[in-house]
């Protein structure tokens, strides 16, 4: 089997395909060069686009010296440029990268021919650090990944092992069907949940992770970014899976409601009297507001269901391309 998978990826040829490297970049004019020749080299038959949002520097300029395709967004952060790209852009697939030179871009074809071999709809390039000491990627980053990662995983059962990569290529109908809500680093976030919402198929493949260059700085602010990632984690989970959502608040707020009847309850069985009204007021409230939430849970499971139907013949109405 394996002989017969590695006979494929020889023969494989990518000329037929239109490709589309998605380079998102903010003040990256000392890495920006490196990437996009990169790029020409390993995968010539792809279109290169450096989308500037809002640079200060050169980056501009330096993409423009070395032949990308060069546009432009000017609301500030991640998502939005991705929301820009994915709706200017048509392809067959899809290469996004972020403009740093951290990513290794020499693996780029090993991730497309498991692409369309597999008949996939996204590979993730996970990140994996040549040595121990290398300080790419950074403790406090690492350890925000694994925890979100591990969030993830509980709240959709995923089966990611870095839900956070920003080196990912995507299939026609994976792009055109993704709603792109997200304004920042959050972005990666709802890749991985409309992948998982819609059930596609996807997959992780090991790139090398390498440290950015001197004077080159990260724009990822580990905890004000973290908390938006988590944020829109649990935004989703809300919108995706709202009966779990609303039946997890079902039960903490019936069990705060038994709680407190139950000492009510052995007063009046003993003495037949009700001393503490007040409490008693709060437990039937709060098993009131626990059946509303129940309720709402089950009304929005059917419009989350709705919803779910339509982005799914979205997705189907594009289809895989052929393996040439």
């Amino acid at each position: 089997m394996l002989n017969s998978v590695t006979s494929k990826i020889k023969t494989i040829s990518l000329k037929n395909y239109k490709i589309a490297v998605l380079v998102p970049c903010r003040n990256e004019s000392l890495t920006i060069q490196k990437v996009v020749t990169d790029f020409q080299k390993y995968l010539p038959e792809a279109t290169i686009y450096v989308y500037n949002n809002r640079s200060t520097d050169n980056t501009v300029e330096q993409a423009l010296a070395v032949g990308a395709v060069v546009r432009h967004e000017i609301l500030p952060g991640k998502g939005n440029v991705i929301r820009r790209m994915f709706a200017d852009i048509d392809a067959d697939i899809y290469i996004l990268i972020d403009g740093d030179d951290t990513y290794e871009v020499a693996a780029v074809r090993r991730l497309i021919e498991r692409l369309l071999i597999e008949r996939l709809d996204m590979v993730v390039g996970t990140r994996r650090l040549v040595s121990d000491t290398s300080q790419a990627y950074r403790p406090g980053h690492k350890a925000g990944n694994l925890f979100l990662t591990g969030f993830v995983k509980f709240l959709f059962g995923a089966k990611f092992n870095d839900m956070l990569s920003g080196y990912r290529i995507f299939s026609r109908r994976y792009v055109k069907s993704f709603p792109a809500l997200s304004h920042g680093f959050e972005i990666e976030t709802e890749f991985t949940i409309h992948a998982l919402e819609l059930r596609m198929p996807f997959a992780e493949e090991p790139t090398i992770y390498g440290e950015r260059p001197p004077g080159s700085q990260s724009k990822l602010r580990t905890f004000t970014d973290g908390w938006r990632v988590l944020g829109t984690a649990l935004l989703l989970f809300k919108e995706i899976r709202p009966f779990m959502f609303f039946g997890i608040l079902f039960l903490l707020l019936a069990l705060i409601s038994i709680i407190l009847v139950v000492p009510i309850l052995i007063t009046y069985f003993n003495t037949g009297l009700v001393p503490r009204f007040p409490t008693a007021f709060l437990a039937t409230s709060t098993m009131l507001l626990a059946f509303l939430s129940m309720t709402c849970g089950l009304i929005l499971d059917s419009v989350a269901r709705g919803r779910r139907e339509v982005k799914r013949m979205a997705y189907l109405s594009y289809p895989l391309p052929d393996i040439y």
